[in-house]
């Protein structure tokens, strides 16, 4: 119900995999096996700024010292797995990468800001790799469509992003100063979405690392795709393989439908007028029926799609099918 990037598991997403299997490995041994070793991955600003230890920018910013910490980025990393699959590994990486680095100067500059402005000193930050999991915020909320649920909460609204929200709320009151990781993690996925100051030209991977590390992270973690999802857009034609797209979304929209009808009609002794509520299914055009003037798809929305790395022809198809409601196209294509 909460799902947000379409199929299950970490097909296509062996970077993510590896974010998840390592140092969640790693923040279990130092905190059952090995806890007299937890020193050397703290994350201390002070020892960074008196003693010049900055190793522990690296070390201190890689591993979560708190089981609690791990357990959230954890769920945040698989959620966040989408942009991995649509913009490939490298770009994702780059993103990571160039998070990783802003938000290691905003941490310090924020802390200083705090020492020199008021009375708090913070020396110790909550460990792991905070900045970039708060930065991957940034484009979820630009990029990934709100899809309204079935309510579970009342009046409440619930939708498909909620459960990400919570579990980023739920990170950030893990600690006292752990609202000084938000920060730093959003500005910095700020900066490199928007492009600002030319980040992404300065802040990349390379090439040649991307290519070496694919030959050494697609062996281990490499994910067979999910057998119950491989049947779906397997036509034999390419008309059969749309029509099947189409009645994939039929079925997603009767539900958004119905989900919407039952939250806003009164009662009317209990009568559904079902006409009213699915025009879209009952009068929908067949495949080669010519389009009207007045169907006209807005090229904004074409546009919109194809940013987000999607081709014109589907993004033409899932418009029409959805009648150009930018959302349900946008989440059907998310999930293919």
């Amino acid at each position: 119900m909460f799902t947000t990037t379409g199929s299950t598991g970490l097909y296509k997403a062996p970077l993510s995999k590896a974010l998840l299997l390592i140092p969640s490995a790693l923040s279990f041994l130092l905190a059952v096996v090995f806890p007299q070793y937890q020193d050397f991955f703290l994350y201390s600003l002070h020892n960074i700024r008196q003693d010049l230890q900055i190793w522990r920018l690296i070390c201190g910013r890689l591993i979560c010292l708190d089981l609690k910490d791990t357990f959230c980025s954890s769920l945040l990393i698989y959620n966040f797995r989408i942009f991995e699959r649509r913009y490939g590994s490298r770009k994702f990486a780059s993103f990571l990468f160039g998070a990783w680095i802003l938000s290691a100067l905003f941490d310090t500059l924020l802390a200083e800001a705090l020492r020199c402005f008021s009375d708090l000193k913070v020396d110790v930050l909550p460990s792991g790799l905070l900045g970039p999991v708060f930065a991957l915020f940034v484009p979820f909320y630009c990029s990934i469509p709100r899809v309204q649920v079935p309510q579970v909460f009342g009046p409440v609204p619930i939708t498909n992003k909620s459960l990400v929200y919570i579990v980023g709320l739920q990170l950030l009151t893990s600690s006292s100063v752990m609202w000084i990781n938000a920060v730093s993690g959003l500005v910095s996925g700020t900066l490199y979405c928007c492009n600002i100051f030319k980040m992404q030209h300065i802040i990349f991977v390379p090439r040649w690392i991307a290519r070496c590390s694919s030959r050494v992270l697609e062996p281990l973690f490499k994910t067979p795709e999910p057998s119950h999802e491989s049947m779906v857009g397997r036509g034999a034609t390419v008309d059969i393989q749309r029509q099947q797209r189409m009645d994939l979304l039929d079925q997603q929209m009767l539900l958004s439908q119905f989900t919407q009808m039952r939250r806003n009609r009164q009662p009317r002794g209990g009568l559904i007028n079902w006409n009213r509520f699915f025009p879209s299914l009952r009068h929908r055009r067949p495949a080669n029926h010519p389009q009207q003037a007045g169907e006209e798809v807005s090229e904004e929305q074409v546009a919109r799609l194809m940013e987000m790395g999607f081709s014109r022809v589907d993004a033409l198809a899932a418009l029409r099918a959805s009648n150009n409601d930018i959302n349900l196209a946008s989440n059907f294509l998310l999930q293919h």
